[in-house]
């Protein structure tokens, strides 16, 4: 029997696939809430509901008093999209396999002072952990992360270097938020070779710092993204 209390994300499913294959085009106003619950034999509620979720995947946007619209998409992988994901995640949600390469594992006693300052680390060791990511077998992101000797320890996560990190900590500790920082570098002979990507060809050099819900810092990683496959999304809504 349908689990009615899903209609309305199987509805916001059948709404983005139209969006994505061209039906509703970027920047179109939607259909009314009367049309689409006639189109979809729903109610005007569970239109509603289905709106609100495409909302906030920034799918749609709502005007007040103009009606709800298609935001503009892009080809490129958004990250943010969907909130805080872990790579794996992300991969699911754009139907596609994550693979994991393992670069370097090693445990730092001698600790980057990047990393102290983002862990608020006092004489901690911490694990680095460095990774080629693929979509598939699409060379996406080389990164590193730095993660607390107290929260993992080291034959547990020696076991999972090539698996979701997020998952192995959330059986430890809440991952609640992130703060990221952004700039733009060049390709270096080495991240060219991981990313089959020239020498000298842009990337985005991403620091993120992830927290507790009560605000400890979890993990920090650095990580290279190719310029020509990823983009961050942040919509800044106008009050």
């Amino acid at each position: 029997m349908r689990n009615t209390t899903n209609i309305f994300k199987e509805i916001a499913d059948k709404i983005s696939i139209k969006i994505k294959e061209g039906s509703y085009s970027s920047e179109q106003k939607l259909p009314s809430e009367y049309d689409l619950a006639k189109e979809y034999s729903v109610s005007r509620l569970t239109i509603r509901k289905a709106i609100d979720l495409l909302i906030n995947q920034n799918i749609l946007v709502k005007q007040k008093g103009k009606g709800t619209y298609i935001m503009k998409q892009t080809d490129k992988f958004q990250s943010g999209k969907n909130g805080l994901l872990s790579f794996s995640e992300s991969a699911e949600v754009y139907g596609k396999k994550s693979n994991a390469r393992l670069i370097k594992f090693e445990k730092l006693t001698s600790v980057p002072e990047e990393v102290q300052e983002n862990l608020q680390l006092i004489g901690e060791s911490v694990f680095h952990v460095k990774r080629l990511r693929l979509f598939d077998q699409d060379p996406m992101t080389i990164e590193e992360v730095f993660i607390k000797e107290s929260l993992l320890d080291e034959p547990t996560l020696k076991k999972n270097l090539t698996g979701s990190i997020f998952k192995l900590i959330e059986e430890k500790s809440d991952i609640s938020y992130s703060h990221q920082e952004i700039e733009a570098i060049l390709a270096t002979e080495e991240l060219g070779h991981y990313l089959t990507v020239e020498q000298g060809q842009p990337l985005l050099l991403v620091h993120t710092t992830t927290y507790s819900a009560n605000g400890q810092p979890i993990l920090f990683d650095k990580s290279y993204y190719r310029a020509d496959k990823y983009t961050f999304k942040n919509i800044l809504h106008r009050n």
